[in-house]
């Protein structure tokens, strides 16, 4: 595949993550196609891009010309059929090894047959989830860093079967949408996972622990680690649903303890408490996302 003749990318999944790569996409000059299982769904996530580029230009970090044209190259589609019309296809839904299968599967039937089907998964094997396809040395990890448009790296994982043609193209178009590339095999969790998640689940140890204050535990990652983010605020960010996936498949996989999850993060995601994205997780959060309080005061 030739990256310069790449104009529409397809982005299955309208959520957090898709919807933050469908707005790199659209800055960066390409048509990006968000699809969802109704246009309902995909229409709202062009909404909340609308909102997001509208607070860049009252900052006057982006013209009002220029949101206006990102805005005109994001298409809000329902279903996969669409992806016809895509040069290159990012697979975003939730972190689920079946959805992801099944997406895949349905994905391959309407994409071009030189497209490549990337996947933003976080742990799940890219080897397994090539497997289902035709075409499994077009596919490949791209793993994004969530917020998609600010945080500057993408971690690309080859599959066995991902062809060296298929990575230098993922390669050379993270590049050209402004991002920094580490490569990974295909082991769980990968580079960034692999490192992150023995550190998450450590902070929340210390809390079931009752060793200190959720305040305590990340003021202390950010001045002692010298980390933007405390482990708990961080956790909160991804979605606690999400970390704890990503931990039983790094325990599963592995059989190390060093990445069982905790008991008080299993009940925090049975309580419905995933994060910001739901109003509560290690903190309760306000209706703009601002932290109020921790939830166990």
């Amino acid at each position: 595949m030739n990256v310069k003749d790449i104009r529409t990318i397809g982005v299955i999944g309208a959520g957090q993550m898709g919807g933050g790569i469908a707005q790199l996409v659209a800055q960066h000059g390409y048509r990006a196609l968000v699809t969802d299982v109704s246009i309902e769904i995909a229409a709202r996530a062009k909404e909340k891009i609308a909102a997001l580029l509208e607070k860049q230009v009252a900052k006057g970090k982006i013209s009002s010309g220029a949101r206006e044209e990102t805005l005109g190259r994001l298409e809000p589609a329902a279903g996969l059929a669409r992806l016809l019309e895509a040069d290159f296809v990012i697979e975003a839904a939730t972190e689920n090894v079946e959805l992801k299968l099944k997406i895949l599967r349905e994905a391959e039937t309407h994409a071009k047959k030189d497209a490549i089907l990337a996947t933003n998964t976080s742990s799940i094997s890219i080897t397994r989830l090539a497997g289902v396809t035709s075409r499994p040395g077009q596919v490949i990890g791209m793993h994004f860093m969530n917020p998609v448009p600010v945080m500057k790296l993408v971690e690309i994982i080859r599959a066995v079967q991902t062809s060296p043609d298929t990575y230098a193209a993922t390669r050379e178009l993270a590049v050209l949408l402004g991002k920094t590339v580490v490569t990974s095999e295909d082991r769980p969790g990968f580079v960034i996972n692999r490192m992150l998640i023995p550190f998450l689940n450590e902070a929340c140890f210390a809390l079931q622990e009752g060793l200190a204050t959720p305040e305590d535990i990340d003021q202390g990652a950010r001045l002692g680690l010298n980390h933007p983010m405390g482990p708990l605020e961080l956790a909160d960010f991804v979605g606690l649903d999400t970390v704890l996936a990503i931990s039983e498949v790094l325990h599963r996989n592995f059989g190390d303890d060093k990445y069982r999850p905790p008991v008080l993060l299993r009940n925090l995601v049975a309580a419905g408490w995933h994060g910001k994205k739901t109003g509560r997780g290690f903190y309760v959060y306000d209706d703009k996302g601002e932290k109020l309080k921790n939830s166990f005061g």
